[in-house]
């Protein structure tokens, strides 16, 4: 079934029911399909048809929802970037995926509202891309990963069942949409007819007023956001009640974190979700309290297996309904990710005695800080240019709020200070602000091979 289809029958199925709050707006999904269907045809008034590309670069508002559906009914494909990346980074995604349109303003999706309706791509086959996410690659420039409406609806299904949801559920939407997480929580709504709340910014404070005023049932954030949300003030005096499920996903959770975030929330589910953009889930264990940061057992769609020459690598075979089928014009990529029928995941894992998965780490160097990722490569490459610099490693260390935050290790000339280095990064224009470094360590040398490859491992050893 294709995603216009799937509208379709919510706002056959549940016409009346809330499917979208957000900055003031209540919309029913009788009411979504319409609107949706509106703006599809001032996109196709606007030249946009089947399989073109639409990329939007706005936070999660009511009209960034509406627009992803009017895609999808129309048979467009969504592009959602962020805005936090740097202009350069922007700018190359927007050309790579070939957008036709760019919206930048809510106010644009308000404009592309027509008196009339779309008919829709009712019969589109499920196949079709749906959506265009972009990752970072293994050198940092980011890699588009097409997705169909098939594996988008099959992503939305698993979630709703493996993290216990219902109809009329009720999800805080905070996590970007350019975010897989982000796109299949508003999916997972979509499909048991719950509704989507939107949170535009991320505000611990007001996360909390909205959990007790719009009776949120489901969270489903970075670990990073419930480290504010168990440390926020407000806190105390929220109205949390009504939560009943907590899952989280993008990086590991500490044991510390777990229990606080237990003992908050009180949730009957509490669900790792491990996975990644190009095959939404590979495993889910739903009792992290028994073991905290443990990814359990294969998810429904899922096939999974270790690889022994290769450090226990983890990987997930393609033939999974939430998988894609290869990256966006980056042979290059497909070859090194997919090989024999199985997507190569770059995370090491082990099993323990019971048989669940625990991630142990990554294959290359990728640091993943809050939940995006960092690769070393492109932080190093900035700080290298800067004034007395003479040599620099990027590596990841454990971090409590962020599960890794970003270490420059750096060789330089006296007189060359930690403020010097994150002036110059701030002001870098190729360097989004949130991978530059949290700490800079002044070294006499930096570690490495007998081939002169610098040996991050050691560096990270040294913790």
């Amino acid at each position: 079934m294709n995603l216009a289809l799937a509208l379709l029958y919510a706002g056959e199925r549940a016409p009346d029911r809330e499917a979208l709050v957000g900055e003031g707006a209540r919309v029913t999904y009788a009411d979504l399909r319409a609107s949706a269907a509106r703006i599809a045809a001032g996109l196709a008034a606007h030249g946009v048809d089947v399989g073109a590309r639409v990329a939007c670069v706005l936070p999660n508002e009511p009209e960034t929802v509406e627009l992803y559906w009017a895609c999808q009914w129309l048979g467009a494909v969504f592009v959602p970037l962020s805005h936090r990346v740097s202009d350069t980074d922007l700018a190359y995604c927007i050309d790579d995926a070939g957008a036709e349109v760019v919206i930048r303003e809510s106010g644009e999706v308000r404009e592309l509202r027509s008196g009339e309706e779309h008919p829709g791509a009712l019969d589109l086959d499920e196949r079709e891309p749906s959506i265009q996410l972009y990752t970072s690659g293994t050198t940092g420039r980011p890699k588009g990963v097409p997705r169909s409406h098939r594996a988008e609806r099959a992503g939305g299904l698993s979630q709703a069942l493996q993290h216990g949801l219902h109809p009329r559920h009720r999800t805080l939407g905070v996590m970007p949409l350019y975010h897989t997480m982000g796109v299949h929580s508003l999916l997972a709504a979509a499909v048991v007819g719950g509704c989507y709340v939107a949170q535009p910014s991320w505000d611990p404070a007001r996360a909390l007023d909205l959990i007790g005023a719009e009776r949120i049932d489901t969270l489903y954030l970075a670990p990073t956001l419930y480290y504010d949300l168990v440390r926020s003030a407000a806190l105390t005096e929220a109205d949390v009640a009504s939560v009943r499920a907590v899952a989280y996903a993008g990086a590991p959770m500490t044991s510390a974190l777990v229990e606080e975030v237990a003992a908050a929330f009180t949730p009957d589910v509490f669900v790792n979700h491990y996975g990644s953009t190009e095959i939404y889930t590979f495993a889910v264990h739903g009792a992290q309290r028994a073991k905290p940061g443990c990814a359990g057992r294969p998810s429904l769609n899922a096939r999974l297996k270790l690889d022994p020459t290769d450090e226990g690598e983890i990987l997930c075979h393609m033939s999974s309904d939430e998988a894609f089928t290869g990256y966006w014009n980056r042979r290059d990529a497909d070859e090194k990710a997919i090989r024999d029928g199985w997507y190569h995941t770059g995370d090491v894992g082990r099993l323990d005695e019971d048989g669940d998965l625990w991630v142990i780490g990554r294959v290359d160097d990728m640091v993943i800080s809050g939940g995006e990722n960092v690769h070393p490569v492109e932080v190093e490459d900035v700080l290298a240019r800067a004034p007395g610099v003479l040599e620099v490693a990027v590596i990841g260390v454990p971090d409590e709020r962020l599960g890794q935050r970003v270490v420059a290790c750096v060789v330089a000339e006296e007189g060359v200070s930690e403020d010097d280095l994150d002036g110059y990064c701030l002001a870098s224009d190729t360097l989004a602000r949130f991978k530059r470094p949290r700490e800079y360590r002044f070294v006499q040398e930096l570690p490495k091979s007998p081939s002169g490859k610098i040996l991050r491992r050691m560096l990270r050893e040294s913790e």
